[in-house]
């Protein structure tokens, strides 16, 4: 064989060898895309399923989808303290019941100014001092005037706003503890949610700083944030009080002014 033909030779088998070695590389891409796939639909949630994200407590997910945190505990056999983990699949309807689509809230990962960052799993604190039948002596949240009443036939946020300035004085409409304090739940801003006690739940949207974390107990008239205008377009405090999950008219509950 000439040196020519031996250059050639080689040429081709080191050309084959590359070409086997790409191969061998494109079949390594393609099955890390599947599997990375594969991960994705295995955390992709059903319908009347919702896939816990970091941030989410078993009470942010309940209020977003207007259920009581009792029940939607009860349905996926979580005891309290009702830790919950990212990854898990928390079922939004009864097991004894054939799955109803739920739409699934939107949500964002940021961890806002002025909130404590919350750790991958959602561990509540201790109960809360006061009892199912206490007595709840309701105050006003915030000092300014009531930009919008209560609407229960509107889709969305049921509850009043409360106008003020940058800074303004967020309470404590009750004493109760934090179960959730982040921005989380978009159409908020940076929210606070309180347990009363295990019917009433009270929330306090738009806040420009969260003063209180997850597991704090609070006093009624306590300062737990202040107001602003994060998630909206004006200054305002949104406030809600929930009954067993469901929204109900604050006005009803607060005393006359």
């Amino acid at each position: 064989m000439g040196y020519a033909e031996l250059m050639r030779s080689r040429r081709g088998q080191f050309a084959l060898i590359v070409a086997l070695w790409l191969a061998a590389l494109t079949g390594c891409s393609t099955s890390s895309v599947h599997t990375s796939a594969d991960d994705d639909r295995s955390l992709r949630a059903s319908p009347g399923v919702h896939v816990v994200k970091r941030g989410d407590t078993l009470f942010s997910i309940a209020w977003q989808q207007g259920l009581d945190y009792q029940t939607v505990a009860v349905w996926n056999g979580i005891r309290p303290p009702y830790t919950i983990y990212p990854g898990q699949k928390i079922r939004l309807y009864s097991p004894n019941r054939t799955a109803r689509p739920v739409s699934p809230p939107t949500t964002s990962t940021r961890t806002p100014h002025g909130a404590a960052s919350v750790p991958n799993a959602a561990p509540a604190k201790p109960a809360p001092t006061l009892s199912a039948d206490s007595p709840i002596h309701w105050q006003w949240p915030a000092s300014g005037p009531i930009l919008r009443t209560f609407d229960g036939d509107t889709s969305g946020k049921k509850g009043i706003s409360i106008g003020g300035t940058h800074g303004n004085q967020v309470r404590a409409a009750a004493a109760g503890r934090v179960v959730y304090a982040g921005s989380g739940l978009v159409g908020y801003g940076r929210l606070i949610i309180l347990k009363h006690n295990d019917t009433y739940l009270s929330a306090y949207g738009h806040n420009r700083d969260l003063l209180v974390q997850e597991g704090d107990e609070v006093r009624t008239g306590q300062v737990i944030a202040a107001m602003g205008s994060s998630g909206t377009n004006r200054i305002q405090l949104h406030f809600e009080i929930r009954r067993n999950g469901k929204p109900v008219d604050p006005l009803r509950y607060l005393p006359r002014r």
